[in-house]
């Protein structure tokens, strides 16, 4: 279960010593020096830096709409909605919410790290080593959420002190630092927080919900390799010191494969252990780091998210009829996040069903309608699942996971179930080679949620931020980057990852000993087993592929095949290269008087 809960009211110290309002040019409501008084105060603030990762503005919500939209997914769904705030509908302003708030959370949480590093030293009756603790993790946030603002922003204001100790309340205009810089501050603080007090993911029993040095050297081999992609970004030749970031990517990342961490025996595993409300219950610690959330949206605990509810399987609002509890109420889910074609064909053409299963829905949730069927008596809701084919249909069946959740009353597949007649679980008869491919996530599945009657819109599931999974394919691909052809260590890594998902590796892995084929096969795999994790732009990005992957997408689209949602989503997909940066806010500009130009193309 859960050990740490984040609510509102542990939050209320916190938020009131710091405006949420970009660089914090506002005034303190209560000194600081009266607030870190014992380790309890300082453990309570801790957890306030903590809380921006939890925001409606990050993984809470918005993050969604921010680094969603890629070659993998899209924004959509049978409604036919377009998002009028994020990125990820080709839309986006200067002025936009989420683009703005996300800024100014990313700096909330910065101003919160700067101010208990300015104070955690003179807090008595506190140990040295739960000090260097402390400290550590404030460190290693800080940089991480530096990190978030480079990846997005490139060029930021570095502020390394907070507000209060400035003094005053004006003159607070910071001009942008080059990404370089701040790169080296990043790398150079989460280092050092790892080896000078974070503690290890064996001293934290695994749990995932707070910075272990594990999650540090993790997050630290991420940064080297976008940092080692910079240049392409900003078309740019490669930079001699590029090739010495794979290295560093690769070291950090084989400190984590030495503490403890393997792969679940399902891919699946971990994914229904964020929604339930557990941590790594197969006892493989393949999660290394979550974004977390806790609360059903009643009682004291509230730190909830919509995790599963905009981004996970599609399911009917049932959330105001209280009779209907488990299988009959699923969990709403507004299907904001859909698979493009690619990814489908991707895991049809590795051989890839296990993955494919779990992470685009293979099946649609089937409900009954008393009031259109009068012969129905009692209760309604979902009764059963509607498979797209039949191949589909015979591999969720023979899956662990769907036992774990099933409808009775199956049939053997070979008709639809129309209202009113058998329960259970069937498939629809499509026209070969005409099945649709634009399928909604299924990632995140609310019918795992433990609690008995679900909120609408909010959950308790939590986000991975990290994966061993994850670790691994960053060493294989940094291995052969830097070496210029795929190591022991990398095939090893790769294949591992292959061999959990059930594709057959013997056969794959010795027709990659070029280091171009590799780096191929790895970004198929990085597709098919981090898709919907939001690595996937990001990704595109520092390989320099972004706008083509991106305008691929479009043309596909546009000729419509296999695609049902063509006409919407054309548009999505038509980006220029000002969106491999985020628009720097109106809001920001109008009050910092220092940041004097946007990105490219904004």
């Amino acid at each position: 279960m859960k050990t740490i809960k984040i609510t509102f009211l542990s939050l209320v110290a916190a938020c009131t010593m710091a405006s949420c309002d970009f660089l914090e040019k506002e005034p303190y409501k209560i000194t600081p020096e009266n607030y870190f008084q014992n380790e309890t105060e300082v453990s309570n603030f801790l957890t306030g830096i903590y809380a921006n990762l939890s925001q409606t503005s990050f993984y809470g919500n918005d993050y969604m709409v921010l680094a969603g939209g890629d070659d993998l997914e899209f924004y959509g769904g049978s409604t036919g909605r377009i998002s009028n705030t994020g990125l990820i509908c080709n839309n986006t302003t200067t002025s936009d919410a989420a683009v703005t708030q996300f800024w100014a959370d990313l700096y909330s949480g910065i101003e919160r790290a700067n101010m208990l590093l300015e104070h955690i030293d003179n807090v008595p009756s506190m140990s040295a080593e739960k000090t260097a603790q402390y400290k550590s993790e404030a460190r290693f946030l800080r940089a991480f959420y530096y990190f978030n603002l480079v990846q997005c922003w490139g060029d930021v204001p570095l502020k390394l002190e907070s507000t209060y100790l400035s003094g005053t309340v004006t003159d607070k205009d910071i001009a942008r630092t080059d990404k370089n810089v701040i790169y080296k501050f990043i790398v150079k603080e989460m280092e050092e927080a790892a080896d000078e007090g974070l503690l290890s993911a064996k001293d934290l029993g695994y749990k995932p919900n707070r910075i272990s040095k594990s999650a540090a050297w993790g997050i630290l081999a991420r940064v080297y390799l976008f940092w080692a992609g910079e240049h392409n970004r900003d078309d740019q030749p490669e930079p001699a010191e590029a090739k010495s970031y794979f290295e560093r990517a690769s070291h950090f990342g084989q400190l984590v494969m030495g503490e403890g961490h393997d792969l679940s025996t399902n891919y699946w595993d971990v994914f229904i252990d964020m929604c339930s409300n557990k941590y790594n219950t197969s006892g493989k610690n393949e999660s290394i780091w979550e974004a977390e959330f806790a609360g059903d949206g009643t009682g004291d605990v509230r730190s909830e998210g919509r995790i599963g509810n905009t981004i996970g399987l599609q399911c009917s609002d049932f959330s105001s009829q209280s009779s209907l509890v488990g299988k009959a109420d699923p969990g709403y889910s507004y299907g904001f996040l859909w698979s493009t074609p690619k990814l489908y064909n991707l895991y049809k053409s590795h051989g890839d069903m296990k993955r494919f299963t779990w992470n685009i829905a293979p099946f649609t949730y089937r409900a009954l309608d008393s009031d259109a069927d009068k012969d129905i008596k009692g209760k309604v809701g979902i009764v059963g699942r509607t498979f797209e084919t039949e191949e589909l249909y015979k591999v969720v069946t023979g899956s662990d996971w769907y036992e774990s959740y099933d409808y009775e009353g199956a049939d053997d597949g070979t008709q639809f179930v129309s209202k009113g007649s058998q329960r259970g679980d069937v498939y629809k008869k499509q026209t070969a080679g005409l099945e649709r491919r634009d399928l909604c996530c299924a990632k995140f599945r609310r019918e795992y949620e433990p609690a008995a009657k679900r909120n609408k819109n909010l959950t308790s599931i939590n986000f991975p931020i990290l994966r061993y999974s994850d670790v691994l394919l960053m060493v294989a691909e940094a291995e052969n980057e830097y070496y210029g052809y795929p190591t022991q260590l990398a095939q090893d890594c790769l294949k591992e990852v292959r061999e959990r998902a059930g594709v057959n590796v013997d056969r794959y892995i010795p027709s990659l000993a070029t280091q171009s084929k590799f780096r191929e096969a790895i970004k198929d795999e990085r597709a098919m087993e981090l898709c919907f994790e939001y690595t996937r732009r990001f990704d595109l990005i520092r390989w320099g592929e972004f706008v083509e992957r991106m305008n691929e997408q479009a043309e596909e689209a546009q000729v419509g095949n296999l695609w049902n949602q063509a006409s919407q989503v054309v548009q999505f997909f038509r980006v220029t290269s000002a969106y491999r940066y985020f628009p720097i806010p109106d809001a920001e500009r109008a009050v910092n008087k220092l940041i004097t130009t946007n990105n490219p193309g904004w």
